[in-house]
């Protein structure tokens, strides 16, 4: 992790901070390998150091050798002076502030009256946005293991079994073949549950000829992978096969177009302008996409705001165009590629055959 801390501490200057407090978890996992769930990061120009409690000492120890270590015997805070010390006694201290609390900023800020918290956003998330070669083999499994699930899932899908029994189906497959968790709770939407994009899987018996959007991923070595497919167990109407239609277009036209350098908005209006000449626009509501690593939504974004930035060499992206019909249905197809100098590389290799 050495090589991420230098880049860390690249950007101290540029946040015009003498170290910073890193509490977030997946930041701090991803700079020092520390998978435990409680501690923290002060990341000065020469010093690394890491503060856990008794839980995780020999855990971390372990995992973070090249950093020195506080171990926390009460509270955080009665140990932060000591970490400070250990980093040099800097003056202008920056902490990821939409991870901390007033409440914990108004106990750091009355413990010690030297220091001056400087609120930082988008600190580490940058940096993390670039995956590493280790990084991409850890989301490969992971997307190997999810397009497995798929498969598994359409094979014992059948009319009548419940949303929820075919989330906990295809929950207990991950879970057996090798995932170490969900990345996030699995999406079974069927019928006009397929409307809404984060619909929760209920009791609602699954029929034939209908849409089923299916939204899950697995996670492996500590990185997710994403995966959406819509599929109607049987043939549906004539709507269903326009919908599907324009959806697999629009995001065949994201897949061909997107690269490194372009702004996150205008891949997403590759997608988008499609749906539009369709009909479809006012029924597209959500971004293109969203990067995916140690957290299933991390930098860099895709979508109609807040996406200005230039997509990354290197950067995992999803690419998820949707159309949400209130009433009848919904279809979304995802896939989750690696943006490439002059294209992207796709991950997911489920198939996309409409019905099953």
């Amino acid at each position: 992790m050495p090589d991420r801390v230098a880049q860390v501490r690249g950007r101290l200057g540029e946040l015009e901070i003498d170290a910073l407090l890193v509490t977030q978890a997946e930041n701090r996992r991803y700079l020092s390998g520390f998978t435990g769930s409680a501690g923290v990061l002060l990341i000065s120009l020469d010093r690394s150091i890491l503060a856990t409690d008794s839980r995780y000492w020999e855990q971390a120890e372990q995992q973070a050798p090249t950093f020195e270590m506080v171990q926390i015997k009460t509270r955080l805070e009665d140990h932060l002076a000591e970490a400070l010390g250990k980093a040099g006694s800097p003056k202008r201290v920056g902490f990821e502030s939409a991870f901390v609390s007033v409440d914990q900023l108004s106990t750091w800020s009355n413990m010690n009256g030297d220091v001056e918290w400087i609120a930082t956003k988008n600190a580490v998330e940058p940096i993390r946005a670039v995956k590493d070669e280790s990084e991409l083999a850890a989301i490969r499994k992971a997307a190997a293991v999810t397009d497995a699930g798929f498969d598994f899932l359409c094979d014992i899908l059948k009319p009548g079994m419940t949303e929820r029994e075919a989330a906990w189906e295809l929950e207990a497959f991950l879970r057996t073949h090798g995932a170490e968790a969900l990345a996030f709770d699995p999406i079974v939407a069927s019928g006009p549950h397929s409307a809404m994009a984060h619909h929760h899987p209920g009791d609602r018996a699954i029929q034939a000829g209908e849409p089923i959007v299916i939204d899950f991923g697995a996670k492996v070595d500590g990185y997710c992978a994403d995966l959406t497919r819509t599929v109607s167990l049987g043939r549906a109407d004539d709507k269903y096969d326009e919908v599907y239609e324009t959806v697999r277009r629009a995001q065949q036209v994201a897949l061909d177009g997107i690269r490194a350098g372009m702004p996150g908005v205008q891949a997403d209006a590759l997608a988008r302008e499609a749906i539009v000449a369709a009909g479809y626009g006012d029924f597209f509501g959500h971004g293109l996409g969203h990067g995916v690593g140690l957290a299933v939504h991390e930098a860099p974004r895709a979508g109609r705001v807040d996406a200005e930035a230039p997509l990354p060499v290197g950067a995992t992206l999803t690419v998820e165009p949707g159309v949400y019909l209130p009433g009848w249905g919904g279809v979304r197809i995802e896939d989750l590629v690696v943006v490439r100098e002059n294209g992207v590389e796709a991950l997911s290799r489920a198939h996309k055959r409409s019905i099953i």
